[in-house]
């Protein structure tokens, strides 16, 4: 990992660790690392460092998947840990891989959890809240010290949802929006929220709730990058023959943008830089869906990252 640039700025990243079991149409696993923080902080690491994850787990928490984590630059001391159990989630994928079914979930730590910022991190310059609740993420931005509006703070904060937090607590959400540099959401949660099947439409409407920028999550197809001023960006995936577990690639997606942008010193960033940094999500988390969990991610060099960056140049060339 010698490839981590010498003066980065601090990534604090907030949000679930879990305990994952995974059915694929081609094979099963169990006890596997999972939740939106764990996968963010390690994408993080690939390009900056020192990264902080703050969660909670429970006392059955593999060993293993913290040793990882440390082991990749991770701080872990604002990971709180509990005599309860784990957060878990088991779900199984259909043949298209685009499609799952969720079997279990167990809320457990996170039924009552508050976030605990340490003091050391909470200055950090850019802000990560992963997928939570929207009341988790408001107490992490309080604790982090960053007010109600983005306009007079020097951070820089990326935020992650999904359809179930706009569903239960859409009026939460809307007061974290305006605290936002940048809002990550997948096409159907933009819809949902914009209130329009159109996305470019949906993706104006979502910055006139608050937010900076806009990253709206196409799966397989890329992503799209929204700005103020009328700005669109639209990349492109990497093309995979054969995926064996999308779990985290969104999440993947989220860390490895904020890694990206905090590896170039601290904000503000240039629109510019923003579109390199979604072209990077989108070429890490192509990594992700190589393998359960985090394990292609684990062993995952800077040289093969910088090669299928290569050839993505070299594809999208014309």
């Amino acid at each position: 990992m010698s490839d981590i640039p010498q003066c980065p700025a601090p990534v604090i990243v907030g949000g679930t660790i879990a305990i994952d079991h995974v059915k694929t149409p081609a094979s099963e696993a169990h006890g596997l690392l999972g939740g939106s923080a764990a996968y963010a902080a390690l994408a993080a690491s690939f390009f900056s460092r020192p990264v902080s994850l703050i969660g909670i787990i429970g006392r059955d928490f593999p060993e293993p998947h913290l040793e990882m984590l440390a082991s990749r630059g991770v701080a872990l001391d604002g990971v709180e840990r509990s005599p309860n159990e784990s957060f878990t989630w088991s779900g199984e994928y259909h043949e298209n891989m685009n499609e799952r079914t969720t079997h279990r979930v167990g809320i457990n730590v996170l039924e009552n959890w508050q976030v605990k910022v340490p003091a050391r991190h909470a200055a950090a310059p850019v802000v990560v809240l992963a997928n939570m609740s929207p009341d988790n993420q408001i107490e992490m931005l309080g604790q982090c010290g960053i007010g109600e509006e983005n306009g007079g703070d020097p951070r820089f904060v990326v935020a992650d949802t999904m359809d179930l937090w706009i569903e239960i607590a859409g009026e939460r959400l809307h007061e974290v929006l305006p605290r936002l540099d940048l809002f990550v959401l997948n096409e159907g949660e933009a819809r949902e929220l914009a209130g329009t099947s159109n996305l470019v439409r949906a993706g104006n409407l979502l910055l006139k709730k608050g937010p900076r920028h806009v990253a709206i999550k196409l799966g397989e197809f890329g992503a799209m990058l929204f700005s103020r001023g009328g700005s669109i960006f639209r990349a492109t995936a990497w093309p995979l023959e054969d995926v064996a577990d999308p779990t985290g690639a969104g999440d993947t997606f989220v860390g490895a943008m904020a890694g990206f942008l905090a590896a170039q010193g601290p904000p503000p960033y240039s629109e510019a830089q923003l579109r390199q940094a979604v072209v990077q999500g989108s070429i890490l988390a192509s990594f992700t869906c190589e393998a359960f969990s985090t394990r292609r991610l684990e062993e995952l060099t800077h040289g093969d990252l910088s090669e299928r960056l290569d050839h993505f140049r070299r594809a999208t060339h014309w």
